[in-house]
């Protein structure tokens, strides 16, 4: 049994607070189709339990006590008919209750179409620090429960709870005008003590079915996250250690899902026990009152078939309340989700980015990821419109953070960032987004094909079009040669290509899209030296005429940019041409000195 602590509050205040947010998904103001489904739907239910508390019982009742009728063939045509009425009556039921799911199901199947769509929209616009902080397999896990308890959580309440109720109603008001209020009274308390019961073994399941969830969760989040790091598991012969430790998350899943197997037991005998004691005593009633001649035979019938009719939907208001505290728990995981405040926001009748030349400027800009670390200190850069600027330094001075500011994931601290003299977070960030693109250095594609990820770059863009950003990637003759050509799938994050392959892809989907500003995060950085000089001729191409900003850790690649910023610990130590920076003998100097001592040990090395 339920051990002997205080029971999880059921659900009244966050439990209501959720329903009243999942209604407006059952009664959609812009849908009055789906309303009259609902209306019709039921206008079945009435009908059904109608014929079920009317019908079905009565005529059962009636062909009994005229069995006990003299003999003949009136007597005959007369039962015959009562059970065929009993049958026809039972089918109705069934008729109803068919009709009444088929009639409902698209105002289930759209209730989770909405509901999942909102909920993806709200993920997308969520900051990056959001992202990086949770786990995508954990975050799928509660989308994917919330959305599916929409459609039990509208048929449950719709067509059991209520017509439960109803129907209860109608039977005590047979047993009262037929039997007296001694029935009455007696299914009154069996019903209390079956709602009682249920509740409070249901509160008690469902703290056992939270931690299962939340073992369930971190299993299914580990696999995924395992295997997307597949690679890496390769790399460092970790497979026998991240099964085990998938082993052991399923060890504490299974463990957790025992108990609550278990508590189910304890729930059903004690539900069947409330419910047969009512049976057994409300017939034991019957007899006694047809011992004294005040209830026929057919009364027995009548009481018999009235409490099992009873039972049916009483057992499932058990699984029924145990559906609804569960959905309200997944719902309310995925409401948290919606509720979850979006890091970076447009202002207020923000009006959509005006690019004429793309100037570029960072006007004493401060940043931190964290409150306590700040990461770029006071930046002040001027990148005149078609200009090149590079940005080099070592590693952690903040050259990658400066690409995500251009995006807006993060919004600065200090100072603005303008874009033709428009401060980017006064612009929306579609518009924003739309005028700049991206090479960054590890470019993830989608598990699709090599044309579905070029065509990424624009939607809608024409075959002709993305063949033409193709050749203007130098990636369009490959493509050509694979047998299904631009069909060809490319697999999960891009690793059926290679690294300069996947970086020609990302250079041909960010010509498709065609923007003003065009920011290279060390795009050759992971590739090999004969591939940097390749992949760097395209990209010299793609950025001509182009506000360009090169995030780069090899300097050969940089020789060329109009003007070169050196970045340390978050701020600006020189900057200037090529040639003026080696003049100065300087950091930049000593990092150009340092790296061509690396390509020569490197060659003499070959």
């Amino acid at each position: 049994m339920p051990p002997d602590t205080a029971p999880a509050a059921p659900m009244p205040d966050k439990g209501f607070r959720t329903f009243a947010r999942f209604l407006p998904y059952l009664w959609p103001k812009d849908s009055p189709a789906l309303r009259v489904r609902i209306v019709v739907a039921l206008l079945f239910v009435l009908a059904s339990k109608a014929v079920q508390v009317y019908g079905a019982p009565f005529a059962l009742k009636g062909a009994v006590d005229a069995m006990g009728l003299p003999g003949g063939s009136q007597t005959v045509f007369l039962v015959l008919m009562l059970v065929v009425g009993y049958a026809a009556a039972r089918f109705a039921s069934v008729l109803f209750d068919n009709l009444r799911n088929a009639v409902f199901e698209r105002v289930g199947q759209d209730a989770t179409r909405r509901l999942a769509a909102s909920v993806f929209r709200h993920l997308h616009a969520l900051s990056l620090r959001f992202h990086l902080n949770r786990r995508t397999g954990a975050v799928t896990k509660v989308v994917e429960r919330g959305t599916k308890s929409i459609d039990t959580m509208l048929y449950f309440l719709l067509f059991n709870i209520a017509p439960t109720f109803l129907e209860l109603g109608l039977v005590l008001q047979i047993f009262g005008s037929r039997f007296g209020w001694e029935l009455v009274v007696a299914t009154l308390v069996m019903v209390v003590l079956y709602i009682a019961y249920t509740r409070v073994v249901t509160d008690w399941r469902n703290k056992l079915r939270e931690q299962m969830n939340d073992l369930d969760t971190g299993a299914v989040a580990h696999a995924v996250d395992s295997l997307l790091n597949f690679e890496t598991v390769k790399y460092f012969g970790a497979e026998e250690r991240e099964a085990r430790r998938y082993d052991r998350a399923m060890t504490l899943y299974a463990g957790a899902a025992v108990k609550n197997e278990t508590s189910l037991a304890y729930l059903n005998i004690g539900q069947s026990l409330i419910t047969n004691l009512m049976m057994a005593g409300g017939m034991g009633f019957v007899v006694w009152g047809w011992s004294r001649g005040r209830f026929s035979a057919g009364d027995a019938v009548l009481v018999s078939t009235l409490l099992a009719q009873l039972f049916r939907p009483l057992d499932l208001l058990g699984m029924v309340y145990r559906t609804l505290r569960q959905g309200a728990i997944d719902m309310r995981a995925m409401f948290d989700l919606i509720d979850t405040p979006s890091e970076v926001v447009d202002a207020p009748d923000a009006p959509a980015l005006a690019v004429s030349g793309a100037a570029i400027r960072f006007d004493h800009v401060r940043f931190g990821y964290d409150d306590d670390r700040t990461i770029l200190h006071g930046i002040d850069l001027d990148v005149p419109a078609g200009h090149t600027l590079a940005v080099v330094g070592s590693s952690g001075a903040g050259k990658s953070t400066l690409a995500r500011l251009m995006f807006r994931f993060y919004d600065i601290t200090g100072g603005r960032i303008t874009i033709d003299g428009q401060d980017i977070a006064g612009v929306t960030q579609t518009s924003l987004r739309a005028a700049i693109g991206i090479v960054p250095q590890d470019t993830v594609l989608f598990n699709d094909t090599i044309g579905y990820n070029i065509a990424y770059g624009r939607e809608g863009a024409s075959q002709a079009e993305i063949e033409a950003a193709a050749r203007g990637a130098a990636i369009h003759d490959f493509i050509a040669s694979m047998p299904h050509g631009y069909e060809t799938k490319v697999g999960e994050r891009g690793l059926k290509l290679s690294g300069g392959e996947k970086q020609r892809v990302a250079i041909a989907r960010t010509l498709l899209k065609n923007p003003p500003v065009l920011i290279l995060d060390e795009a050759t950085s992971a590739l090999d030296s004969r591939t940097e000089a390749d992949i760097q001729e395209t990209l010299t191409r793609v950025s001509a005429r182009r506000t360009t900003i090169v995030i780069a850790h090899r300097l050969s690649t940089v020789v060329d940019a109009d003007q070169i910023v050196v970045l340390e610990a978050g701020r600006v130590v020189e900057r200037g041409t090529h040639t003026d920076l080696l003049r100065r003998e300087g950091a930049y100097a000593a990092m150009w000195s340092r790296q061509a001592n690396e390509q020569e040990e490197a060659v003499a090395a070959e």
